[in-house]
């Protein structure tokens, strides 16, 4: 866990140390990516992390991703963490390589459209509502597979895996974020499986409270907040 005490610097050699210890122990081979969720983060200190080797800053508002994007352009990768609205996804599609968020078709027929204007292909992932609470984004599990099915014919969008969030009660208890992640992990290997998608292949799952249960469930992409740059001030 990061330590406000510390600096940037000092937080992510401890979290990248964890995350070692954790794949050493589990003999996990899979690269685990990093990606520092920035919400309120001031620029100084994202700078701070691109220096210390975070290549991934996740975004949760598109109006403080583009102010930020204005001052460090492409020092680093652009994902979109937070709940997109579709009002928002033109200017989103300039400057985000991944969007993590994509959870009504709606959404993905938008970014496909705004996509295609760009004349680029926008991967994304899939959120999955698989803590079953009411206040959270994404699909329920049940609605997975038929949202597959009407994503993949649109041609400027390529998902390429599902994320997920942990219970709120994670950050006292991460062991209860475990089976919600099982969860993630076994709705993956039976997409793939399913429509043939070898490349369908990103977990994005775990956060500053509960990475570590998520990484042995197999989690290879984190969302770390907290953990890196303190507590924030908002």
């Amino acid at each position: 866990m990061g330590n406000s005490n510390y600096g940037v610097k000092e937080n992510i050699k401890i979290l990248k140390e964890r995350i070692e210890e954790i794949r050493a122990k589990r003999e996990i081979k899979e690269e685990i990516k990093i990606v520092a969720a920035t919400k309120g983060v001031p620029v100084a200190k994202i700078r701070e992390a691109i220096d210390c080797g975070i290549k991934i800053i996740g975004e949760n508002r598109v109006q403080e991703a583009l102010a930020k994007y204005e001052i460090l352009g492409d020092a680093c990768e652009w994902h979109m963490i937070g709940h997109l609205q579709t009002n928002k996804v033109k200017k989103a599609c300039t400057i985000f390589r991944m969007i993590q968020s994509v959870d009504s078709l709606r959404l993905a027929q938008e970014i496909n459209r705004r996509a295609e204007e760009k004349k680029r292909i926008m991967e994304i992932l899939i959120e999955v509502n698989t803590s079953k609470e009411e206040r959270k984004f994404g699909l329920p599990p049940s609605s997975l597979f038929p949202f597959i099915e009407a994503v993949l014919p649109l041609r400027y969008i390529k998902p390429v895996g599902l994320m997920t969030l942990g219970p709120e009660l994670s950050v006292l208890d991460k062991e209860k974020s475990r089976p919600c992640f099982a969860q993630l992990r076994e709705l993956r290997e039976e997409i793939k499986r399913r429509y043939n998608l070898p490349d369908f292949s990103i977990l994005s799952m775990g956060m500053s409270s509960d990475y570590e249960v998520a990484i042995e469930e197999g989690s290879n992409m984190i969302r770390i907040g907290r953990a890196i740059f303190g507590e924030r001030s908002e």
